[in-house]
């Protein structure tokens, strides 16, 4: 077994080791969503929390780890009537972003289910997680499928495998941790909202704290076993205290001022449903614990409204999660109840300045990292762009709105989405093949059809049916997939006249939030002046490109052709990238090519054929306005065998006939 890093050598980053060391000592907690950058160690950390935790009683040679004291009545290898007990580590069991499902959730042999009548059971993910951690790292990325089977077994508490009307049924209680860079996507508000905390991470801006935490890694790279050894009593004292605040959570007083404070803070930010009122009276009772205290504070429901409150509150993906700290208190102030003992001059073992249960201290193991004195705050990006005379500032964009669904016609096989039609895992049930494989979709008509004539070959006499493998068959289902959605926008200073920019900024926004919706990869090509560029590569985050859309100014010509050339540029990438990601091509513009050459007309012309001829699905927006209209959008959305639609035909209630007449137009230019 691999040596893990030390949890106690973990510079600074307060918040995400409070967070998890709040669920040690509490599991009831909820688990903790770890948001950040990429490199600022967050797996790190994860990783080493589970060396800390107590270790865990289990039914000896149960696969499922019911406990002694109040076994599963239906554990699959149960019943487990005066079974002897173990006690095992625990457990932190990562589940990979491409796991299937049988490897989540376990396997049924569904052969030897219909041949022999027997439960043949493999047990998958969840299983090994019962009792201790399942770990997700990027959990943005996770498969549509495979959150819903994490939020039902987060949400019964056990996990349920069916086949063909055979079942099987096993508890699943876990802890579930998940990091993510927001830069990829964000996660559907369901599974957010599973999360009891979440805490964001950044590499700190101090140049000390930087140096302490290259100098450990490299001593933990060169000899791992050593650089635990040293950290080792340190580890000793954390595990003691964790198992200390276990035994005192019971012993804590929630009082009713307490929680008084709770309910109002949870109603001023007018967070959904109840789930984080309870979420927050756990933390601040695992805060009191870990403080040393019998009694929770104003302060423990403060530190537990920052942990459990920012994800909470975002009402489109496009919200920064945050919380108001004035707000929350002159909330607590406003519901604060008698002396609740704050000014206490002994905060308590470990308690840290920013108030709660703190965090273990930096200055007291070996090579202690100096403490930071500045904010790990990154400065905001400044708005990009080519430059150019006539550039204007850029507009804010007009509120956004619910748009009609737009398609990429045929069937494709890409990844599970919500957008055009595809074969998926999941979906409805369209026909049936030979497995190729291992068999995870049995589609019993079809295979009763094909065993069926060999029944008097095979020697059957009883009821039973004799299924050989040869007889078995995959069902074939077809579902949505998400596609790629390559915005290619239009910043001219045309498009600045008459104030449209922020209408089309509009548009572009709510096309994004439909993108967010229905699971697809987003770009944003940019053209204006003399250039085109590409203000954000193929991403999962949304949020990434409306913060780009946003900083967007406009001025200059309009080199169309040039617009339409870069954006086959990165559809040609991204094909070699994931070639089963099919394309839908925006293009929003009014039609005007006013620069890229000597006949800019004709090089937008043959720039939108080149995209025909790959058959790019594509839509053009067209944002020409006022009493005289040319049509050029239309005419380019001929040139790309696409359609066109005007910014208020993009509304929902609106173009009923859209998606018809892209599926419509792009069969006729592939008949011809």
């Amino acid at each position: 077994m691999s040596t893990r890093y030390p949890f106690t050598a973990v510079v600074g980053m307060d918040d995400l080791r409070l967070a998890l060391l709040l669920n040690a000592v509490s599991p009831a907690v909820g688990g903790v969503l770890v948001r950040g950058e990429k490199g600022t160690a967050k797996s790190t950390a994860v990783r080493a929390l589970a060396d800390l935790l107590p270790g865990v009683p289990v039914v000896a040679g149960c696969r499922f780890s019911c406990d002694p004291a109040s076994p599963d009545t239906g554990c699959p290898d149960g019943p487990h009537e005066a079974a002897p007990a173990d006690t095992r580590p625990a457990r932190m069991v990562e589940l990979p972003v491409g796991a299937s499902e049988d490897r989540l959730v376990g396997a049924l042999d569904i052969e030897r289910a219909l041949a022999e009548g027997v439960k043949a059971f493999e047990p998958g993910l969840l299983a090994d997680a019962h009792r201790g951690i399942l770990y997700v790292d990027e959990v943005n990325l996770l498969h549509d499928h495979l959150i819903d089977l994490l939020l039902d077994a987060a949400a019964m508490g056990s996990s349920y495998v069916e086949r063909e009307g055979v079942s099987v049924r096993h508890a699943a209680r876990f802890l579930l941790v998940g990091t993510m860079n927001p830069e990829e996507g964000e996660l559907r508000p369901q599974l957010l909202d599973r999360f009891g905390l979440t805490v964001e991470v950044a590499a700190s801006r101090e140049p000390e704290q930087r140096v302490e935490v290259v100098r450990r890694r490299l001593a933990f790279d060169d000899d791992p076993a050593a650089f635990a050894a040293r950290w080792a009593d340190e580890e000793t004292a954390l595990r003691d205290r964790i198992v200390a605040a276990r035994a005192l959570v019971p012993q804590v007083v929630l009082g009713d001022a307490a929680l008084l404070q709770i309910a109002a803070t949870c109603a001023a930010f007018e967070v959904d449903g109840m789930r984080a009122d309870i979420v927050m009276a756990r933390t601040a009772t695992a805060l009191a614990a870990w403080a040393g205290r019998t009694e929770v504070t104003s302060e423990d429901v403060r530190q537990a409204a920052l942990l459990a409150l920012p994800h909470r509150r975002r009402r489109n993906p496009f919200d920064a999660p945050g919380l108001d700290e004035d707000k929350l208190d002159e909330t607590l102030e406003q519901f604060k109840g008698g002396d609740e003992g704050d000014d206490d001059p002994d905060p308590g073992p470990g308690k840290g300045p920013g108030g709660g249960g703190g965090v273990p201290p930096q200055g007291e193991g070996p090579d202690a990292a100096p403490e930071s004195a500045g904010s790990d705050e990154a400065p905001a990006p400044a708005p990009q762009g080519p430059g150019g005379a006539g550039e204007r500032a850029a507009v804010k964009a007009a509120e956004p709105f619910r748009t009609k669904m737009l398609s990429v016609p045929g069937l494709g096989e890409g990844a599970a989405g919500r957008r055009s039609r595809a074969r998926t895992e999941h979906g409805r049930t369209t026909g049936s093949v030979r497995p190729r494989g291992a068999l995870t979709k049995l589609h019993l008509a079809a295979t009763v059809h094909a065993a069926a004539p060999h029944q008097k070959a095979r020697g059957r006499t009883g009821p039973g049916l004799v299924v050989r493998r040869d007889d078995l068959r995959q069902a074939t289902r077809e579902g949505r997939e998400g596609n790629l959605v390559l915005f290619a926008v239009d910043a001219s200073g045309s498009m600045a006249a008459r104030q449209r920019m922020s209408a089309v900024k509009g548009a572009v926004l709510s096309l994004l939030l439909d993108a967010y919706q229905r699971r697809d990869k987003v770009g944003l090509v940019t053209f204006r002046g003399r250039d085109a560029e590409v203000a954000l590569p193929p991403t999962s985050s949304v949020d990434a490109a409306a913060a780009r859309l946003e900083q967007l100014p406009t001025g200059g010509r309009t080199p169309l052709s040039a617009g339409l050339l870069k954006a086959h540029d990165v559809l040609r990438v991204e094909r070699l990238r994931d070639p089963s990601r099919r394309p839908l091509l925006v293009v929003v513009t009014d039609g005007r090519a006013t620069g890229g050459g000597a006949d800019p007309v004709a090089l937008a012309a043959r720039a939108a054929r080149l995209h025909a001829s790959e058959g790019t699905a594509a839509v053009v927006v067209d944002c020409e306005t006022g009493p005289v209209r040319l049509g050029l959008a239309g005419d380019l959305a001929r040139e790309l065998g696409g359609t066109a639609v005007t910014l208020d035909e993009l509304r929902a209630d609106s173009i009923a006939g859209l998606v018809r007449d892209v599926q419509a137009e792009h069969a006729t230019r592939r008949a011809a």
